[in-house]
């Protein structure tokens, strides 16, 4: 008999309430409830609507009442880094908030970059957890000092359906402040770093049931005798989880906002080249490892259609890729990497400024200018993917691409070139089906392996390697480009 669950699928730039109809060999997903996650800005500083969020979350909760069918179980997953500070008399800071620019060098006087990559094995980034509570521990420390626990932000959301606290293990481990190898926090760390222990949560695996429905959201949203799950809240967690790879050759691309390629490994990689090449080791479903990098990813198209849209321009995106796929291949390249890719604003400008710094042509249109942004991730993607084979040690012979940026076909073959290697696309809503088919294993109504029902329920789109002469040129060429310090 299908069993009925729902997911709460947070991004950053939208959130979904997605139904998910699990039978004993296969799983289907519908999109009930979209609603936009429009940061807000108060007083100088960038914040998550978290209020918004959680209305909207239970208008998704009424509506899926409203089909008159029986739901098991509910779980919330969304970005990692991201937190709430408990009693929440404030709204959350957006990952992007520049209140972190210059406090990794101030935590590095503090604890070496090499002691915290030797402990968490993690990526640094200036958007890390452990940056924006360092930041809040020399700039707000009345702000840290009255809180009484920190929620990453899927976290928070179980919390508030089921009254519960605990973090997640596949979320804290983005936060720079967990142990990889211990699975538990990193209390040296945290001690060194002068931050209050008595915030971090009780921890729990991906898969933990944290009680039915507290008594008022149930009555508020007429959902029953449901079930709230700690599935993986780390999205990106979730979709790795309902990557559709079989044996132990293939690598992941999660692609939306973030670009996130890696492999899954049984164990921590921390070692001089996984630290050299700025990799992460996050907690995965069934105690597996994330090896991977993240990468500014579809962001950069994101930040465009936002600057072209403000001049009356308003394209859709799949006008931007019809656009790109008649401008001339191969033209001009940007480093994703580069911090300005990565913040908010004047996206066309800034790509026309990193052209003429670097005496390449400008793009010319929208198209061009897509164009560039789409080759210039794929020859990113290749070159991280070369970084992460020399670190694990592993062999790929194919790349499965999932996620909202596996829609897009023009990409998928740009990176099946740039790699070299056969792309399998598919499917779109990793995610969700993560979500949804770990919270079935979690209360028995699944016992074999997720991945076999995404593959007995999913088409995917190949794509294979074309031009290889002319793109193993291309990123040469890239690679002479200037990287970010």
């Amino acid at each position: 008999m299908d069993k009925f669950f729902l997911a709460i699928d947070l991004g950053a730039e939208s959130g979904r309430v997605m139904l998910g109809t699990v039978g004993s060999e296969r799983v289907a997903v519908e999109e009930i409830h979209r609603f936009a996650n429009v940061p807000v800005f108060i007083q100088k500083t960038l914040r998550w609507d978290i209020h918004h969020l959680f209305a909207e979350i239970k208008k998704g909760m009424r509506l899926a009442a409203d089909r008159g069918i029986p739901i098991s179980g509910i779980s919330a997953d969304a970005w990692g880094l991201d937190y709430v500070l408990l009693p929440a008399n404030e709204l959350p800071f957006h990952y992007r908030d520049a209140r972190t620019d210059d406090v990794m060098e101030k935590v590095f006087a503090v604890v070496s970059a090499g002691e915290i990559f030797e402990t968490t094995g993690i990526q640094f980034m200036p958007i890390n957890t452990l940056y924006q509570l360092f930041s809040d521990s020399r700039n707000r420390p009345e702000v840290l000092g009255k809180a009484e626990q920190l929620l990453n932000i899927g976290d928070y959301f179980n919390y508030l359906l089921s009254g519960n606290l605990c973090g997640e293990i596949s979320i804290a481990s983005t936060t720079q402040l967990f142990d990889a190898r211990k699975k538990d926090w990193a209390w040296d760390l945290i001690q060194h770093l002068g931050l209050p222990k008595k915030i971090f949560p009780a921890l729990v695996p991906p898969g933990t049931s944290m009680g039915s429905l507290l008594p008022n959201i149930a009555e508020e949203t007429h959902l029953e005798n449901v079930q709230v799950i700690a599935s993986c809240t780390h999205d990106t967690a979730a979709a790795v989880a309902a990557t559709p790879g079989q044996g132990d050759d293939w690598a992941f691309l999660s692609s939306g906002t973030w670009s996130l390629l890696g492999v899954e490994l049984p164990t921590p990689v921390i070692n001089a080249e996984s630290r050299k090449f700025n990799f992460t080791n996050e907690a995965g479903y069934a105690n597996s490892i994330m090896f991977r990098k993240n990468i500014v990813g579809l962001w950069i198209v994101q930040e465009c259609k936002r600057a072209w849209a403000a001049e009356g321009n308003d394209f859709d995106y799949d006008e931007l890729t019809r656009l790109a796929e008649t401008s001339h291949s191969l033209t001009t390249f940007i480093r994703p990497e580069d911090s300005r890719f990565g913040k908010a604003g004047r996206m066309p400008e800034k790509i026309a400024d990193y052209c003429r710094e670097t005496n390449q042509p400008v793009p010319e249109n929208p198209g061009a200018t897509i164009r560039c942004i789409l080759e210039s991730l794929a020859l990113l993607y290749a070159r991280t993917l070369s970084e992460c084979a020399a670190a694990s040690g592993k062999k790929f012979k194919v790349l499965h691409i999932v996620g909202g940026g596996s829609k897009n076909k023009l990409l998928n073959q740009l990176t099946s070139n740039a790699v070299q290697l056969p792309v399998l696309a598919g499917p779109v809503e990793a995610t969700a089906i993560g979500n949804i088919l770990i919270q079935a294993k979690t209360l028995g109504h699944i016992t074999d392996d997720l991945r076999s029902h995404v593959r007995n329920s999913f088409d995917l789109e190949s794509f294979q390697p074309t031009d290889a002469a002319t793109w193993v040129m291309a990123l040469k060429r890239f690679e002479t480009l200037p990287v970010p310090a």
